[in-house]
This record gives structure tokens, C-alpha cells and sequence, in this order.
């Protein structure tokens, strides 16, 4: 059994900052390359406040947070993302990815969310105008417009 850190949630396992058990191979092939785990030791374990106080500045309390967030995403209106465009054409090179579009949000005034709250429903590869929804919680969804620029 290998003792591990965990540093970000993992169901049916733990949240980030538990000190788990696992066995070897689920360790060593899966949460470990990852990034969902580090090897549990003398020196990581000094870090576990460290790993907790992160995930809980981007983590939403509760539903009433989660209403919250969501009325100031959708007061922010349309968030402008800057992507590099092919000259005189709409194809972008490359796509928008969800960390792109949380730190989008973030320096356009708006809170810190996690990018696995982003959910894209297809890959932004134009520029343009997009819909794109945020997944604060489980009975709150948030629409965000979201408009692309060539740089």
C-alpha cells in the first residue's frame, strides 16, 4: 500500500489535502502521473495547509455562494479573449481552452474559478461570439458570453 497526498479531489477517495492509503499500481499509474496525488513524506505533509488554503480560494462554499458568483459572471456582459487568428480569416490557430477562458474572466473583473468549472460544449476555433456555461454546482449553471479577437 503506498501513502499518498492528495491535491485535488478525487471521488470516491478523498479531497485535496487528505492523507490516503492506495495500492501501489493505483498510485504509481494513475494519481501520481496525474498530478491528482504526491507521495506522501515527512516534508509534503507540511505542505497539506498549503494545498488546502489553494483549492479553498477557488472552491464554492455553497449554493448561496454559487447564486452569487453566478449574478456577477453574468453582470460582467460579454468577456473579450484575445487568440491569435490567421491574417484576414476567423480560423484561430489552435483552440480556446478553459484556462484561457478563466483567466478571461478573472481579468475582466470577474471571480477565480477553478477551469474544470468551464464546460465547452464544442471547441472555440473561430473568432467570434460564443456561449459558454460555468458549472459553480450541482443545481447551479452560469452563461457566460464569450468573444473571441484575433490578436
Amino acid at each position: 500500500m503506498a501513502k499518498i497526498i492528495l491535491t485535488t479531489d478525487v471521488a470516491n477517495l478523498g479531497a485535496p489535502g487528505d492523507i490516503v492509503e492506495v495500492k501501489d499500481g493505483y498510485a504509481r499509474n494513475y494519481l501520481l502521473p496525474r498530478g491528482y496525488a504526491i507521495p506522501s513524506s515527512k516534508g509534503a505533509e507540511k505542505n497539506v495547509r498549503t494545498i488546502r488554503r489553494a483549492q479553498e480560494s477557488r472552491r464554492i462554499r455553497d449554493l448561496d455562494h454559487a447564486k452569487e458568483i453566478k449574478t456577477t459572471l453574468e453582470g460582467l456582459g460579454a468577456i473579450t479573449l484575445q487568440a491569435k487568428a490567421a491574417e484576414g480569416s476567423k480560423k484561430l490557430f489552435g483552440s480556446v481552452t478553459t484556462g484561457d477562458i478563466v483567466d478571461a474572466i478573472k481579468a475582466s473583473g470577474g471571480p477565480l474559478l477553478d477551469k474544470r468549472t468551464i464546460q465547452l460544449s464544442d471547441h472555440i476555433k473561430t473568432v467570434g461570439k460564443h456561449q459558454v456555461t460555468a458549472r459553480l454546482h450541482p443545481d447551479v449553471r452560469a452563461e457566460v458570453r464569450l468573444e473571441v479577437t484575433a490578436k
